[in-house]
């Protein structure tokens, strides 16, 4: 798979500085990049590099001065590393892009399958799913009965998803990634059993969204478990039944979010954060990584750190208080033993 310099800036309505017919193989970081690769350079701490590397093409933004280089070609482009996100997605695509059905796969006849498919070995389509043009499907992957996944999105392997799950267009959902097992529900009885409560809701993931390797969102016990546009799982995260979460939430490793939680929109999780359930996340919350989030946050924009969450700003002065508790704790004792011996000299002077 080869572009040229020139065919990769018309793709990025870039500005071409030398040759056009520079071949392009493969991306590379700026550090360890050789013959044929393309690289960038955003952060002006790495300028140096454009005198050593030995890449054939190079990424620079318009303001970016080079004064010396012995790469072939440079593309000038508004954002460097946006660009490079992109070239990355080209290359990317182009190496998944694979087609055809292949032998000891198991597709219902009552399936229905677009155009540009591609199905592996060992993967299962169940009844009445709906599989829309361009959609992959990695070996091992179970499809349930009643399933859409639309177009363009990829299914890699060992992917389970269970019956009446929606999935939208150009998602990526990772290896090893649940969609739609029941969610945790049991009704205490007298005898102290518990008696499993049928969940009998789906899960909708709408479009754009990326879903990180053995995450698992539970099926709503009645309704949906909804997943709005381009959001952003990381691995391991657990999403819980009935829970919502709003467009372009970005949602680090190791979370966990209880049931019917409703997420904001352009919210910001860090790693190992746990939602209580039935609580409500104003859009634009950021929260800090390893923090509990007991109760409904209402204004937007904020952020928020500490179990129990509260205010970020607030916690961090919080912590310069807990870290000088020592120091105070001795000059307590000191004031003490001083007004103690105020005291005892006021007493003697009686």
């Amino acid at each position: 798979m080869n572009f040229t310099a020139g065919e990769l800036c018309h793709w990025l309505n870039g500005r071409l500085e030398g040759s056009s017919e520079t071949i392009i193989t493969h991306p590379s970081r700026i550090e360890d990049a050789n013959e044929g690769s393309v690289s960038f350079i955003s952060n002006p701490k790495y300028i140096g590099y454009a005198v050593t590397t030995k890449a054939s093409v190079l990424l620079l933004a318009e303001s970016t001065t080079v004064s010396e280089t012995k790469v072939k070609s440079i593309i000038r482009v508004t954002e460097p590393y946006i660009a490079f996100a992109r070239v990355m997605q080209k290359f990317s695509t182009v190496l998944a892009d694979k087609t055809g059905i292949e032998e000891s796969s198991y597709i219902s006849p009552s399936a229905k399958i677009g155009v540009d498919v591609y199905i592996a070995a060992f993967a299962y389509i169940g009844d009445n799913t709906i599989i829309e043009d361009g959609v992959k499907v990695f070996p091992s992957a179970t499809i349930g009965d009643r399933c859409v996944i639309k177009n363009g999105t990829i299914i890699y392997s060992g992917v389970k998803i269970y019956a009446d799950t929606k999935i939208g267009e150009r998602c990526i959902v990772h290896a090893g990634v649940v969609i739609g097992s029941d969610g945790f529900g049991h009704a205490p009885l007298l005898d102290g059993s518990y008696m499993k409560i049928p969940q009998l809701g789906n899960v909708i993931i709408e479009d754009d969204v990326e879903i990180g390797s053995n995450s698992t969102i539970d099926r709503a016990t009645v309704g949906s478990t909804i997943i709005h546009h381009g959001v952003k799982i990381d691995n391991l995260v657990q999403i819980a039944h009935n829970v919502e979460i709003g467009e372009h939430t970005v949602i680090a490793a190791q979370t966990g979010i209880s049931g019917s939680t409703k997420i904001g929109r352009k919210c910001l999780i860090g790693g190992q954060v746990g939602f209580v359930g039935h609580i409500t996340i104003a859009d634009g919350t950021r929260i800090n990584a390893q923090s509990g989030v007991s109760k409904s946050i209402e204004e937007q924009g904020k952020a928020f750190s500490g179990s129990p969450a509260f205010d970020y700003f607030e916690s961090l002065r919080s912590q310069v208080v807990f870290r000088q508790l020592p120091s105070l704790r001795l000059k307590i004792e000191q004031l003490e033993k001083e007004l103690e011996n105020l005291k005892k000299n006021r007493a003697t002077e009686k």
